[in-house]
């Protein structure tokens, strides 16, 4: 049994990932290693709710890039 190609940025695999990385975005752009900024808008993109703390953080550009993606 061969293993299965995984896409990084698909939604499910990204929440999987930042519950692994403690529901931490920095955390999780090191682990992605791509820049902070890229990474949240992953997140928005995908719809994968940001933390308490990450909302605190990085909430207002978040839901910034979900506006943008939804138009």
């Amino acid at each position: 049994m061969e293993p299965r190609e995984v896409d990084p940025t698909d939604a499910r695999v990204l929440e999987r990932n930042y519950d692994y990385a403690q529901r931490n975005v920095r955390l999780l752009a090191v682990w992605y290693d791509c820049e902070l900024e890229r990474m949240i808008e992953l997140l928005a993109e995908n719809d994968v709710t940001l933390s308490a703390n990450d909302e605190r953080m990085f909430g207002t550009y978040y839901r910034s890039v979900q506006r943008r993606s939804r138009v």
